[in-house]
């Protein structure tokens, strides 16, 4: 899997894309007319959308390579050359050494001589003139279909027929009336600037020989954008990147392609997410076609067409037309002329029924560029007016225009009224960005600093976006206009949003501490910040070291009422305790009152969710993040929201939910991405699901996305999760000293912590690769370790773990009465939880060590069906390999699947999409090369297939 662009910096970036993206049905269609002469085919769209990228794709098919290739161009020249395109595309042949048959040629063929000198030499004599033009260019006319017949296969491309003057109009319609039996010929054009839309200047029909076909370009989709962005830049693209690229670009390529090479050009090393991305793609430069072609379409407009043009620029949303004439200044009559015009120009476009505007926003900002600053003020102004009226009226957009026309108090004032409007919504991405933008003021008076910056915290660290405003606290506590009295409390809001954020968990801590210490006269929010501080999952910080802030956050509960805060402080206090395994801490109050208490408990409820599935209590995890998943919904609580879902992914995991998880866990990280809690988690479940397919290297790619580089910085029950999985991933891979680096830095991170209750997925593993190296002891003194830890505490899967580890050592010493105890009673406890996956491994386990015992091998079938249920690819083929060895002929569901591929087909399929080699397949499956080589020919057989190649595309 490519690493996702949104996780590391970009450091080398293309401009064009390698592939072709969302025009593969265009290209098929083409291919099939233009496979046979005569053909013609018309390929139109706006500037931009990607004719001549199409074209060029389509002349380079292996299907065409036995023709001819002969472009012409048109050019937007202020003096046409007659007949210029196609004389330049038949000049062309003279490349070749043979360019056409010259016993073919006629007489009249020689009009060409003077035409094409290069040529001349294969050309007849010229013929006496007629004295006739009209004569004459006729001759011209059949001189050109005659050498383009005699010219063998060929293909007479034509680009940019808009721009074609009068002759070389008739010329093609005089060839494409009757076109030579061998020839195909493809044009290009914008239809918006052909007169009345005929490219030809008149209508042309095929005769009825000739192939033919019209190609519509429309922009691309929204997917295709984020494809396309995705092959430029070499890696995966967050959505909300490609959601923005796509509003501002219209879904047009080579627009799409000028804007990345403009946002390369300023992002350095910037990843391509947040709030920071966002504003290099508003602010990138328009790219100089769309500049070029806005100019151009502005020119031949009148200037009242040009007034209102720019008009709409200012609005910058589209309008009616009551609302166009008010800010141009025109009578109703003008307005209506001018609009159409505009739009008879393609300058503006109706966007919805009689509601106009401009075709995306960077060609609104290409004509808003071309005025003066004063007249840009004068026209804001307008607008406001006409926003005023509103009702309601549009606080957002009364900000935004206030800015433009430097009315900085009413900009303020708006732009408040527009957060609070946000908030009272819940939109809190929208509050954010207009706060910070007031906040950038740096005119803002003390006093507006003081009060905006703490509504910024109280307000950013609840929603999803907080990378961007955290910068934006940091620059604030360095401003000497924020008050002494303020700065606590911005600084804790800052260290709430930094323990959220890759890397940024011991600076949070720091800024939350030192917080605590400078509120002093705020109990509420100390309370709070202790909260924060005592909790025992984030970092390495040894849990014994954090006993002090539990004592004090325990004392501080017994001191506040039932309220907004209490509820506050048990959704940190009492998941604390439950996650470290405290079996009496399970505590839910019923209600609350208000809405501020609402989310707390909704917070509580996620909270106390997330600690069940790390410590094993999947039925109570499964109550409580369904009520605490609804009462977010309802609170709107969107970072809670987040939270709650990351874990019901992880719960959906470990109850063996795994159909169409991935799919869910991956639009969820594209959403969370920034936020280190949600992410990490989500991130672990992709890890765990592809190393039970055996897919490696996306288990490496999405276990890296955990914080198993930096657990100081990290959440400790994923990270140590983590660990298991790719220690698991490459002691199966044969690399047993990595294996172990694995295993030796994660119990170290369970020691240093000291909450054994995290290891009950991490032990059983580094069981199995301690054992493999022949460190019985070592495995002896960790579930030492493991029991004692658990003394007291309640945490189900690590107690399983500790039978199933136990199971390994008495078997690897060999004695299998101990080891068939432990395994039936780690696969009971599993069955229990209940975990599934871990069941079938247990049971694996178990019947394998009776195999040893004499047991019946027909029983590892059970075991081996059940993780194939699952979806556990590479455990299921393990399972059916112990068959295999034994001499018992494995059989997978029903026989005669016609076209359908197999269950064994479709996991040759899923890993020769990821580009392995049949050996690597091999190995995968437990299957021989020979075998593999053939699975692979009946699955490219089946879907229709001529090679690996083209199965990958």
């Amino acid at each position: 899997m490519t690493a996702a662009l949104g996780q590391s910096a970009v450091t080398r970036i293309r401009t064009r894309s390698p592939v072709l993206v969302g025009r593969e049905q265009e290209l098929g269609d083409l291919l099939a007319v233009l496979s046979a002469r005569p053909a013609v085919a018309m390929i139109e769209g706006e500037a931009g959308v990607g004719k001549s990228r199409l074209a060029g794709e389509l002349i380079a098919q292996p299907d065409l390579a036995s023709l001819r290739i002969l472009t012409g161009y048109c050019q937007p020249l202020r003096e046409p050359f007659p007949f210029g395109p196609v004389l330049e595309a038949v000049d062309g042949l003279r490349g070749f050494t043979h360019p056409f048959q010259r016993a073919r040629l006629s007489p009249v063929t020689g009009m060409l001589r003077e035409l094409l000198p290069e040529l001349s030499e294969h050309l007849p004599q010229s013929p006496a003139p007629t004295g006739d033009p009209r004569a004459e260019r006729h001759r011209l006319f059949r001189a050109v279909r005659e050498v383009l017949g005699a010219a063998g296969p060929a293909l007479l491309l034509i680009e940019d027929l808009h721009w074609s003057d009068e002759g070389t109009r008739n010329l093609l319609s005089f060839l494409l009336s009757n076109p030579p039996a061998n020839l195909a010929v493809v044009l290009s054009y914008r239809r918006e600037e052909v007169a009345g839309g005929v490219p030809l200047g008149r209508a042309y029909r095929p005769p009825p020989r000739a192939g033919s076909i019209v190609v519509r370009l429309r922009p691309l989709t929204l997917g295709h954008v984020r494809t396309l962005a995705s092959c430029i830049l070499g890696g995966s693209v967050p959505l909300d990147f490609a959601t923005r690229l796509y509003e501002r670009t219209a879904g047009l390529p080579f627009v799409i392609e000028e804007t990345l090479r403009a946002v390369r050009s300023s992002a350095g090393g910037l990843p391509l997410d947040g709030a920071a991305a966002r504003r290099l793609l508003e602010n990138a430069e328009v790219p100089v076609l769309l500049r070029e072609a806005m100019a151009e379409r502005l020119a031949s407009l009148s200037g009242e067409a040009i007034a209102l043009a720019q008009a709409v620029a200012v609005l910058g949303t589209p309008a009616t037309l009551e609302h166009l004439r008010e800010v141009s200044g025109l009578d109703d009559q003008r307005c209506r002329t001018a609009l159409g015009a505009a739009l008879d120009r393609g300058v503006l476009h109706e966007i919805d029924e009689c509601v106009y505007g401009y075709r995306h926003a960077l060609a609104r900002q290409a004509v808003y560029a071309t005025m003066a600053g004063y007249e840009r003020r004068r026209l804001h102004v307008r607008v406001i007016d006409v926003l005023r009226r509103l009702d309601p009226p549009p606080l957002v957009r009364l900000a935004d225009h206030s800015s433009h026309a430097g009315l900085t108090e009413d900009a303020q004032r708006y732009g408040e009224a527009a957060a609070d409007a946000a908030v009272r919504v819940g939109d809190i991405a929208t509050a954010t960005h207009l706060l910070q933008r007031l906040l950038n003021d740096p005119e803002l008076p003390a006093g507006d600093v003081d009060r905006l910056a703490i509504k910024l915290g109280e307000i950013a660290h609840t929603g999803l976006d907080q990378r961007d405003p955290s910068t934006t606290l940091k620059r604030l506590l360095d401003d000497p206009r924020l008050s002494a009295a303020a700065r606590g409390e911005v600084r804790l809001f800052l260290g709430w949003m930094l323990i959220r954020q890759a890397e940024g968990l011991d600076e949070g801590r720091a800024a939350i501490a030192k917080a605590v210490d400078e509120l002093e006269d705020r109990p509420d929010l100390v309370a709070r910040g202790i909260a924060s501080l005592a909790l025992p999952y984030l970092g390495t910080t040894p849990l014994a070291r954090l006993h002090p802030w539990t004592r004090r956050l325990k004392g501080a509960l017994e001191n506040v009422p039932e309220g907004e805060l209490r509820m506050s402080l048990l959704a940190n206090y009492l998941p604390s305790l439950v996650t470290v395994g405290d079996p009496a801490a399970l505590r839910v109050p019923d209600r609350a009152s208000g809405p501020g208490a609402q989310r707390h408990l909704a917070r509580l409820r996620c909270n106390l969710a997330d600690s069940c599935v790390c410590t094993g209590r999947y039925e109570q995890a499964g109550h409580l993040l369904r009520d605490g998943l609804d009462l977010a919904a309802q609170v709107g609580a969107t970072f809670v929201a987040s939270t709650g879902q990351a874990t019901q992914a992880r719960l959906d995991w470990m109850l063996g939910r795994w159909e169409g998880l991935d799919e869910r866990t991956l639009r969820l990280l594209e959403e969370y991405r920034d936020l280190l809690p949600v992410a990490s988690e989500l991130a672990l479940v992709l890890g765990w699901l592809a190393t039970a397919r055996g897919e490696w290297e996306q288990a490496e790619s999405w276990l890296a996305g955990t914080g198993i580089a930096v657990p100081q910085e990290s959440i400790i029950p994923v990270v140590l999760s983590a660990f298991a999985a790719r220690a698991k991933a490459r002691l199966a891979r044969g690399e047993r000293e990595l294996a172990g680096t694995d295993v030796e830095r994660g119990l170290h991170v369970a020691r240093t912590k000291g909450v054994w209750a995290w290891t009950g997925e991490l032990v059983p593993v580094a069981a199995d690769v301690l054992l493999d190296g022949g460190r019985a002891d070592q495995v002896r003194a960790l579930l030492g370790e493991l029991g004692r830890g658990l003394a007291g505490r309640h945490a189900p899967l690590a107690a399983a773990a500790l039978r199933m580890a136990g199971g390994q050592l008495a078997q690897a010493g060999g004695d299998l009465a101990a080891a068939l105890e432990h395994f039936e009673e780690a696969r009971r406890r599993y069955e229990e939880l209940p975990a599934p996956y871990y069941a079938a491994l247990a049971a694996e386990r178990l019947l394998l060590c009776r195999l040893e015992s004499g047991g019946a091998v027909e029983e590892l079938a059970g075991p081996g069906d059940a993780l194939a249920a699952l979806g556990a690819t590479y455990d299921a083929e393990r399972c059916r390999h112990h068959l295999r060895a034994h001499g018992v002929v494995v059989r997978r569901g029903r026989r005669g699947y016609g076209d359908t591929l197999s269950p064994r087909e479709q996991d040759v399929a899923r890993l020769l999409a990821t580009g392995r080699t049949n050996r690597e397949i091999a190995g995968m499956l437990f299957l021989s090369p020979r075998t593999v080589e053939t699975h692979v020919a009946r699955i490219l057989q089946k879907l229709g297939k001529h090679s690996r190649t083209e199965l990958l595309q």
